[in-house]
């Protein structure tokens, strides 16, 4: 069951992408692949329009055709029109892999742009390597990964825990009980935060992971009753997200007294559930829908101008669109020359964008982004209160928990 109300599901719908018109005729090549024909670059669009993770990833599939009509209604990159060809890979990693090989070799798309979860990702992966295409992938994840065919656009551990544990022991106390879905994201980012604890003399009370889509936490509330941390550290995603807070809220737990701190939890669940089942939580993120600046205000008015007053923006939303932007900025930089997937990633290497949360950058040898950390309070009216952030952008580390290890421009060292 995907527990939403209406309002959020109209808020949600599913957008086309406008036609534009005018567009000279363009024929690039590679090894016999037409990448760019007739004006007209095709990108793949993969997020899960139905399933379990579709309470997100409907978002991020909004923003990403709204970044592709401001991008073709301001004339196309180069005078090419981008065309996105839509698939829903249903929350499943295996459909997930079918569709990208559709995208790749039916399609001929010249880059991807899809999956909120790391199951999703992982299951895309070989695809993308063997093909020698590019994906575009806009969430925050648990690191340890070093493709040379995945641009990441989301936060990694040290982008998101470094200062967020920390913050929670200081403020709420040492005993955590860690809750996640039952996939590699929650496993590896309760890993960071098991060092980080140790660390600062911590101590994990509980761990359990639930399956994706799971509903009844009555057993998991029952060990929260008996263990009593301090703070709740949680990865669950998805519709569990809901049901873990409303049915945390009907238990009688306080967040004064034991909150719930999360790396997933954002404003477009806290639309699916109620303001009021979220407020007085935790979530460290890059983006907050209130973040205050020039580009956040338009980003904002233009995503509920097309989807709705009561549409939310989040974190992975935000990056879904701005890596669009991303993509555009490097096919300029390509000119009307050899449009591939890999002339592609070598152009964004370095690049840097004015998205709604800062200045973003694509480190050039590990091809994460610089993002800006925040930490986040949920407040009843569904937004949240900006406790403490970054003064600067933050150098994204993918291997940042695991010492001697890191990403380079010539792949994995120190493994």
């Amino acid at each position: 069951m995907t527990f939403t109300r209406r309002n959020f599901l109209k808020s949600t719908a599913v957008a086309g992408v406008a036609g534009s018109v005018g567009f000279p005729h363009i024929w690039i090549k590679d090894s016999g692949v037409a990448w760019a024909a007739n004006g007209e670059i095709k990108v793949g669009v993969l997020f899960s329009l139905t399933g379990t993770t579709a309470v997100v990833e409907k978002s991020m599939h909004n923003a990403t055709l709204m970044a592709i009509d401001e991008i073709n209604a301001a004339g196309g990159i180069n005078g090419m029109k981008l065309t996105a060809v839509v698939e829903d890979p249903a929350s499943d990693p295996a459909t997930f892999a079918d569709k990208a090989n559709k995208l790749v070799l039916n399609d001929k798309c010249v880059s991807v742009f899809g999956s909120y979860t790391s199951a999703s990702r992982k299951a895309v992966l070989p695809v993308f390597e063997k093909r020698k295409n590019l994906y575009w992938y806009p969430t925050l994840y648990e690191g340890r990964e070093c493709s040379k065919n995945v641009m990441y656009t989301g936060a990694v551990p040290n982008q998101q825990q470094k200062d967020f544990i920390p913050w929670l022991v200081k403020n709420f106390g040492k005993k955590f009980y860690l809750i996640g879905s039952n996939y590699i994201y929650p496993k590896e980012e309760n890993n960071v935060c098991k060092i980080l604890l140790k660390e600062l003399g911590g101590e994990v009370v509980g761990e359990e992971y639930v399956p994706l889509g799971h509903s009844e936490f009555g057993s998991v509330l029952n060990k929260f009753r008996e263990t009593k941390p301090d703070v709740i550290f949680s990865t669950v995603v998805g519709d569990s997200v809901i049901a873990l807070h409303k049915q945390y809220k009907a238990a009688g737990f306080s967040p004064d007294k034991m909150p719930m701190a999360s790396l997933t939890t954002s404003e477009v669940e806290i639309a699916a559930m109620g303001g009021e089942y979220a407020a007085g939580h935790f979530t460290s993120a890059p983006y907050f829908m209130g973040h205050q600046s020039k580009e956040n205000e338009v980003f904002v008015e233009n995503y509920r101008k097309r989807f709705g007053k009561e549409s939310v923006t989040h974190f992975v939303s935000e990056a879904a669109y701005f890596q669009m932007h991303l993509f555009r900025k490097a096919v300029e930089k390509i000119g009307k020359g050899d449009i591939t997937p890999i002339a592609v990633r070598d152009a964004t290497a370095g690049l840097e964008i004015m998205a709604p949360q800062g200045k973003v950058k694509v480190d050039g040898d590990n091809l994460h982004c610089y993002l800006w950390p925040k930490i986040g309070q949920a407040q009843a009216d569904g937004q949240f209160k900006v406790i403490q952030q970054s003064s600067d952008w933050v150098k994204p580390e993918p291997y940042w928990a695991y010492p001697g290890q890191s990403c380079t421009k010539d792949g994995l060292k120190g493994a």
